[in-house]
């Protein structure tokens, strides 16, 4: 049998990312994972994006530190070895030909691949709509909501971007808060808050965001970033108090599945 790898290091450090990072990291693998300077990250409470605003982020026991950029590439091993994620500030993947994994996963979940090629390692995995396998990555990963969540696939591409959430107890454009226009991001809201659909949620340079639908505030922005129009602001989830805000969600835990699943499978027969 081939040695198992061990390096695996991900692009971007959203929720799924971060649910994808948590399955691995918990499967025995050594992780590191990029992100921007300033992530517009939406689901805070289960992303370790969440490290680069506080300093660190846990999720369900689980331990990241944000490192500020490349030049502290040699606290790798030491954080590691004390069992915490590092988080590095590095939007344009220079830390992949210094760290040179075995893995890398791009889990930024652009639509659209921002240069990840498949030279990149010995096994490239893609998250989402916006690459091919056999072409700019070794495997990608299926992430659209339904009867395939989580496939993989080792010839082709995921399904196309819709535009459209998935539908989660009846609802799904509803579900999402957007920015009614650009400037400024505040909320006094936080997550978990349970809110009545017509409820002022936030603003954007006082420009007010109204819930669409009642349920329980399962995502926000941090405040006091900057926004776009019709950018993803926050999310409500219809299904209320039921649903547990600060653990991984059933749809990262389906996807870092098929990660897991790919990177063995790639090991084994590439």
């Amino acid at each position: 049998m081939k040695k198992l790898p061990s390096k695996v290091l991900i692009r971007g450090a959203g929720d799924l990312a971060s649910g994808t990072a948590h399955r691995l990291w918990q499967a025995g693998f050594d992780i590191v994972m990029l992100e921007l300077p300033q992530p517009l990250v939406v689901r805070r409470s289960v992303s370790f994006a969440s490290a680069v605003y506080e300093g660190s982020a846990s999720i369900e026991g689980v331990e990241a530190r944000c490192c500020r950029g490349i030049e502290e590439a040699d606290r790798i091993g030491d954080l590691l070895r004390k069992r915490i994620i590092p988080v590095f500030i590095d939007p344009d993947g220079k830390l992949i030909h210094i760290y040179q994994p075995d893995v890398l996963v791009d889990a930024i979940l652009a639509k659209r691949n921002t240069g990840t090629s498949i030279g990149d390692a010995p096994v490239v995995i893609g998250l989402g709509p916006g690459f091919t396998a056999g072409e700019d990555v070794h495997a990608v990963i299926e992430t659209k909501r339904g009867h395939d969540l989580g496939r993989v696939i080792y010839d082709g591409s995921a399904a196309p971007n819709t535009g459209v959430p998935g539908d989660i107890a009846g609802y799904a454009l509803e579900r999402v808060l957007r920015a009614p226009a650009g400037g400024i991001f505040n909320t006094s809201k936080k997550i978990g808050d349970l809110v009545e659909k017509g409820e002022t949620v936030a603003a954007v340079n006082d420009v007010p965001v109204k819930a669409a639908i009642s349920g329980v505030i399962r995502g926000l922005l941090y405040p006091g970033l900057e926004v776009k129009p019709g950018y993803k602001i926050g999310d409500i989830d219809p299904r209320g108090e039921e649903i547990d805000v600060y653990t991984i969600s059933d749809k990262a835990r389906a996807i870092g599945g098929g990660v897991l699943e790919a990177i063995l499978y790639l090991s084994q027969n590439k």
